[in-house]
């Protein structure tokens, strides 16, 4: 007597369940059907080149950028492909993220390639990215590296205080 036989015993008669009635050759059938789903879901699903992704859509961006720069007919036509390009890219689950005249602070995710000196600032901005953030369904495949302009009367002020106060 087998422990599923003994489950079905255990049970009111209305909700027992009969053992399947097939012959040997189905039992064969459902023994390789099974195999044949365990061997297809062993196999990776093919996902695209992720940093192939970032690169196309980095080029993308920069390509977009370039164009917005210039008011020529043959760039307009090419800013509309580049947008339908944009598009298919967003569609297909790809988000790229532009941080210029953000602010910044040391916690935030990004590569800073450069520190500048700017009195106009206030705090600390992202002047420029050099390269975008580029996250495919919400999963980041490409890390932002940008520059970052830091205010000038800022450090020395605050250094200034710091020896007044220990004075």
């Amino acid at each position: 007597m087998t422990w599923a036989w003994f489950r079905q015993w255990r049970q009111h008669k209305a909700f027992r369940i009969a053992a399947p009635s097939w012959s040997g050759s189905a039992y064969d059938d459902l023994e390789r059907y099974l195999a044949e789903l365990g061997e297809t879901a062993a196999q990776p699903a093919e996902d695209a080149d992720d940093g192939a992704l970032a690169e196309a859509a980095t080029n993308l961006w920069r390509a977009r950028r370039k164009l917005a720069q210039g008011n020529d007919g043959q760039g307009k036509q090419a800013a509309r492909y580049l947008r339908t390009c944009a598009g298919a890219l967003a569609a297909a689950g790809l988000t790229v993220q532009d941080h210029d005249g953000e602010p910044f602070h040391a916690g935030r995710s990004v590569d800073v390639l450069l520190y500048s000196d700017d009195p106009e600032v206030t705090v600390e901005t992202v002047v420029e990215t050099v390269r975008p953030a580029v996250y495919h369904h919400d999963r980041r495949i490409q890390t932002a590296q940008v520059i970052v302009a830091v205010p000038t009367g800022s450090k020395n002020s605050t250094s200034s205080d710091s020896e007044d106060s220990h004075a």
